[in-house]
């Protein structure tokens, strides 16, 4: 349960004390660890689904030009920890193969029972290789788009889980690089450390979302089988909280309003569906726990 101790221990932060009220009301008082509403992703059909991180419905049904049929459907997750433990948990998906910008599946895996036939994890590849963001450590749209067509190709009777980092912090675009301090901090530190605008913030996100959305038409116009594009979670971008009323940014466990939770779910469909058959998981070499940590860290998590 949710104690009230947990609510006090802001008490010297305003907006963390609104955060823990909202959160204590979202999640009926510590019961629900996650969005009760939100949907199961392996009940729904697709043979391919793509994942924008981070990425909140109204301003992908804003800026999104993509072909097949959009609708909005709510997360079970307000951020990837959440996602995945919601999903994943005692789950052997394997016939799947999830192409990953971010580790929080391999962080988590053994914790919550998880598997898939393969985890191919683009945050450690070999740093000679042009997989990213020179000085951001972030993973670039163009080696996800990469990595999928050639999981496609390995395993075309394989579900294929494809998570972009973008449009998640940090900002590659050129407003984004100019105005704000990001490497290795949560958006909060970095707004608070860049001293920037609201307006600002939001162009800079745009932006992100904008560096990826052609890696997505890559995708669409490449996959075989029906594409789903969705997002894990959304994120606050100096939106209000809905009980106690304060401005806040990013995405944070338990707090369940339609900037965190409310997510787009794009459905584009070919004439021909894959034949998915389930096989035992691949072998992969033991993981270097300390290098997930630290990639996670990279992307500005606060890992226990």
């Amino acid at each position: 349960m949710y104690s009230l101790q947990s609510l006090l221990q802001g008490v010297r932060d305003p907006k963390k004390v609104g955060r823990e009220i909202n959160k204590f009301i979202h999640t009926r008082g510590g019961r629900h660890s996650y969005n009760p509403d939100g949907i199961d992703i392996f009940d729904q059909d697709w043979d391919n689904l793509i994942i924008l991180d981070a990425c909140r419905y109204d301003i992908f049904a804003e800026i999104a030009e993509l072909p097949g049929e959009l609708e909005a459907k709510y997360s079970r997750g307000s951020a990837t920890y959440n996602f995945i433990r919601a999903n994943f948990a005692n789950r052997q998906a394997l016939d799947t193969v999830y192409v990953g910008a971010n580790s929080w599946f391999l962080k988590l895996k053994e914790e919550i029972n998880a598997e898939v036939h393969d985890f191919i994890d683009l945050q450690h590849l070999d740093k000679n290789v042009d997989w990213a963001h020179e000085e951001l450590l972030a993973v670039t749209p163009e080696t996800v788009t990469e990595a999928a067509i050639e999981a496609d190709k390995k395993y075309p009777n394989k579900r294929l889980i494809i998570h972009y980092l973008q449009p998640h912090h940090p900002f590659i675009g050129s407003a984004g690089q100019e105005n704000f301090i990001q490497q290795s901090s949560s958006l909060i530190d970095v707004i608070e450390a860049s001293d920037v605008s609201d307006e600002l913030l939001w162009q800079a996100y745009k932006e992100n979302l904008e560096i990826v959305l052609p890696e997505v038409t890559n995708l669409l116009n490449t996959l075989p089988g029906k594409t789903v594009v969705t997002a894990d979670h959304g994120e606050m971008l100096g939106d209000r909280h809905n009980y106690v009323p304060i401005r806040d940014y990013g995405h944070h466990k338990g707090i369940f309003n339609d900037a965190t939770v409310k997510v787009p779910w794009l459905i584009n469909e070919t004439n021909d569906r894959k034949g998915i058959k389930s096989d035992p998981p691949v072998g992969t070499s033991s993981i270097n726990m300390e290098s997930v940590d630290e990639q996670l860290r990279n992307l500005g998590y606060k890992i226990d």
